[in-house]
């Protein structure tokens, strides 16, 4: 029995050895991760949530200053108004960014079209760190739509930057990485704006500025970082400087079989050019990517997960909750997030794409059946609103398995190199454009459905699991050519029945 202990301690031993020595190896990726991810969609989070704590003082300061200037006081609709611009801007911003991030990925490469996207956030960083200095509430809507410009490049080129300078065996796991870091961001956010740290009537315009500190952490470390390997061989068409960049990646791994993948897929996109965004919709080649890019992005934000945020402060209140702590209730809820995206990093490469998107999506529904019941019974049985703050955490945990991240991972997989950038123009777009649709209709939603809110989304996450389970081909362990192949048979080979048909046998 000893020895057999001692073994499997011996074995156990040298599994972290080689562990740390792998990580030791690949330590210039690691870097890559941190340094696009930190400047990337971690600022996306971190905008979402930094806003929300000072909005009373914000407020305040639009009714002083305009009391200043006019002598007097704004009516409280106006107020709201002027608000609800202020947190608008953001999104507006980030359609912008969206738009422009395919444009700058192509002309300037993924990681220096990052480093110029800190240019944005620091031009908003500083506007709305001067706003009260100024006596100026509009340098804040300024700052805003500035940081949602941030926001949506680089949500949009983190992911694309992260998948391409990956192996496939663990492309997945790289590409998701910005998940974590998003869910940090919304955590990070929601913790400095406490009262305690920068969320008090002094430091607020501190806080709305301190998205500059991750663009100025990006600025320092990602020039160490090399340029995406496939952008320089394919689109720049510099072999030598992607072998550099790969064995950087790689450390001492041997780069013949990725660097032959690579050429494979250089030969057969050697004649085309980047695809513009109106040529994607006229190309056949591209008809059911884009159909599975506009399901995932619609389903980001239709599936709920915006608004459950928004509604769990009611139902904290429902339930008891004093409101000195509900702040710290809602970190639990991005904690939740965060928590559940490091689990789906870790499993990407394992179990797959398509069952992680179809088990968040269905158990989001399962959860949003659960928490209508729960509302509609919210005044009538005294633990129903514990039960509501249950469905709130499950959901977020369903949302974080996969939709979270893997949604954003897809259309890097399905669409080859040349049409990637067009491709995320359009899942970015379609993601600021219903982000901004759910955030203005969801009150009306309230007021019109009242408990059952929360049925259109639970019958849009059901039909996404659905759409999913039948149409998505699983990229885990495919080269970029391999699943090109699979969509051209899509697209020009067999009728679909057949394709659904052999692609639901081939999952089983």
């Amino acid at each position: 029995m000893s020895c057999c202990r001692f073994r499997r301690f011996s074995q156990s031993q040298e599994s972290i050895s080689r562990f740390f020595a792998y990580l030791l190896q690949i330590r210039c990726l690691l870097l890559t991760i941190f340094a696009a991810c930190v400047g990337g969609t971690f600022q996306y989070g971190f905008n979402l949530t930094i806003i929300n704590a000072p909005t009373f003082f914000v407020q305040q300061f639009i009714n002083e200053t305009w009391s200043e200037r006019f002598s007097s006081q704004l009516e409280s609709w106006t107020i709201t108004l002027l608000w609800t611009i202020i947190v608008a801007a953001f999104s507006i911003g980030g359609l912008v960014g969206a738009l422009i991030a395919g444009p700058m990925a192509i002309t300037f490469g993924r990681r220096n079209s990052l480093l110029l996207n800190n240019v944005f956030v620091l031009i908003g960083a500083l506007l709305m760190g001067l706003s009260r200095t100024a006596k100026s509430f509009e340098i804040i809507i300024i700052g805003r739509f500035f940081a949602g410009i941030n926001s949506g490049v680089g949500f949009n080129i983190n992911p694309m930057y992260l998948g391409e300078s990956s192996p496939k065996e663990i492309r997945g796991t790289v590409a998701l990485s910005f998940a974590p870091f998003t869910a940090a961001g919304l955590v990070v956010g929601q913790t400095i704006g406490l009262g305690e740290v920068l969320g008090s009537e002094e430091l607020w315009p501190l806080l709305l500025a301190s998205c500059g500190v991750p663009a100025l952490i990006q600025l320092i470390l990602l020039p160490w970082c090399p340029e995406s390997p496939r952008y320089l061989l394919i689109d720049k068409k510099d072999k030598e400087s992607c072998m550099k960049a790969l064995r950087r990646l790689q450390g001492n791994g041997d780069i013949t079989a990725e660097l032959e993948q690579m050429l494979a897929e250089q030969t057969v996109l050697e004649s085309q050019r980047a695809k513009r965004l109106w040529e994607l919709f006229q190309d056949r080649a591209y008809r059911w990517q884009l159909i599975i890019i506009f399901v995932l992005a619609s389903a980001v934000d239709f599936s709920g997960n915006d608004t459950i945020y928004s509604y769990a402060v009611y139902v904290f209140r429902a339930a008891g909750i004093s409101e000195a702590n509900i702040p710290y209730l809602t970190i639990g809820t991005g904690c939740c997030e965060f928590i559940t995206s490091l689990i789906s990093n870790l499993l990407i490469d394992r179990i797959g794409r398509r069952l992680l998107l179809i088990g968040g999506y269905g158990l989001m529904a399962a959860w949003g059946i659960c928490f209508t019941i729960s509302l509609s019974l919210q005044d009538k049985i005294s633990w129903m609103p514990f039960l509501s703050m249950a469905c709130i955490f499950a959901s977020i945990l369903s949302f974080g398995i996969g939709p979270a991240g893997v949604s954003t991972v897809i259309p890097m997989e399905i669409c080859d190199q040349k049409a990637r950038p067009a491709a995320f123009m359009i899942y970015g777009s379609l993601f600021w454009i219903n982000f901004f649709l759910v955030g203005m209709t969801f009150p009306f939603l309230v007021e019109g459905l009242g408990s059952f809110c929360y049925l259109p989304f639970l019958l849009f996450s059901t039909f996404t699991a659905i759409f999913i389970g039948f149409t998505l081909p699983e990229t885990k362990g495919k080269t970029f050519l391999e699943i090109s192949q699979k969509f051209h048979t899509l697209n020009f080979g067999t009728q679909l029945y057949k394709f659904l048909k052999a692609n639901w046998r081939e999952q089983k």
